[in-house]
């Protein structure tokens, strides 16, 4: 490549790189679609003396939605308010006996502050935390075939997240990211586990649409 060459070469990645910084400034919304699952720790029975006694959750495939506007910032950080809505709409459950419901639904909204490095550039880490509600829905038949007489609940959670954004195409990136919802249990009369809250860990990636 020719010194003229060269020269022309970055003149045209600098040009590039400016456009792209003068169009990340006028972002200031995000539209966010996440799929990903929800991991949820097993817990002791308390009593229990048949085996496997446990409340097992399943890893339910989940998805997010997650509109975010930007509050503050510069070229070093930005500051934004978003709301995820996390739906997990299908929760299995499994014990030693029948004590836990066929599955259940979760749902959580938790309006949240979160702060990105470096959101002009193409990769931009970022944190989140926020608090909100989480509302369970059991299934009405217990695993074994009984009827479940535990009762769908809402709670309030508190959410802290941590996730990694790249740019890739204009106005999209994509997310891969890591959200914790610490939520009530779900109400499980015939299985005390002695806990009266649980992590909800929810891990997925996806793609960000900015305007």
């Amino acid at each position: 490549m020719s010194g003229k060459q060269a020269v022309i070469a970055v003149l045209a990645a600098t040009m590039s790189i400016l456009g792209a910084s003068a169009a990340a400034q006028d972002e200031k919304n995000e539209f966010t679609g996440i799929l990903g699952r929800v991991i949820i720790s097993d817990q002791g029975i308390i009593g229990a003396s048949y085996p496997n006694p446990f409340v097992r959750s399943g890893k339910g495939l989940s998805f997010e939605v997650n509109y975010a506007r930007r509050l503050l910032g510069s070229q070093v950080y930005a500051v934004s308010g978003e709301v995820p809505a996390v739906f997990n709409l299908d929760e299995d459950l499994n014990s030693g006996s029948d004590v836990v419901p066929v599955d259940y639904k979760q749902i959580f909204v938790t309006p949240s502050v979160r702060l990105n490095l470096f959101p002009e550039t193409a990769v931009s880490p970022w944190v989140s935390i926020g608090g909100g509600f989480g509302h369970f829905s059991e299934n009405k038949n217990l695993i074994y075939g009984g009827t479940n007489p535990g009762t769908s609940t809402t709670s309030g959670v508190l959410q802290a997240g941590l996730g990694l954004d790249v740019r890739v195409w204009h106005s999209f990136s994509i997310r891969g990211q890591f959200r914790d919802f610490w939520s009530a249990t779900p109400n499980l009369p015939l299985a005390d586990t002695g806990k009266t809250r649980q992590h909800n860990f929810f891990v997925g990636g996806g793609v960000v649409w900015h305007f």
